[in-house]
């Protein structure tokens, strides 16, 4: 959620009033999905509007600098800082692997039983064909940056040398 302006809050940089109404409809959603009713949902399924709006929210940021350059770094920066964009959320898509990761918590070991990460993050070649999976955390249905057949992504990881092809 964006910091509340008073008269000492700093003025916005320029660029800001170009995409102030797109943030003004993500803050409008995000309103609405918090209340939302719940009847009927289990507790955990109430957030995920939350969760998806926020990813939404960061991602349109995180496009504008990164992707488009259409925004300036003190915009950027500003964005951050008043709550706009999840800066941490923005740093994990900057690395490889981790591009297309929906939330924070389902890269975090500690929040599954079995202290891995989440079952969102696996690649669907991977997985039995038909299965339909759904992050417990967000409501995630499948944020694995790679199709699962990186040259030894799973390897490099473990510090083992990936396996070679028969091409060369």
């Amino acid at each position: 959620m964006p910091k509340i302006k008073s008269s000492r809050t700093k003025r916005a940089p320029e660029g800001f009033d170009d995409i102030e109404p797109t943030l003004r409809e993500f803050q409008t959603k995000m309103k609405d999905a918090e209340n939302d009713p719940h009847e009927g949902k289990r507790k955990i399924e109430a957030l995920w509007p939350i969760f998806r709006l926020h990813h939404q929210r960061s991602r349109y940021v995180y496009e504008l600098y990164y992707k488009r350059e259409a925004i300036s770094k003190e915009l950027y920066e500003y964005l951050l800082k008043q709550g706009y964009a999840d800066a941490n959320l923005i740093a994990k898509w900057k690395k490889a692997g981790y591009e297309k990761v929906c939330c924070l918590r389902c890269i975090q070991p500690k929040d599954t039983n079995f202290g891995t990460t989440c079952v969102c993050r696996v690649p669907r070649d991977k997985l039995e064909d038909g299965k339909v999976i759904e992050c417990i955390h967000c409501g995630c249905r499948g944020c694995s940056s790679g199709s699962g057949a990186s040259a030894g992504s799973a390897a490099a990881r473990k510090g083992k040398p990936a396996a070679k092809s028969d091409d060369a």
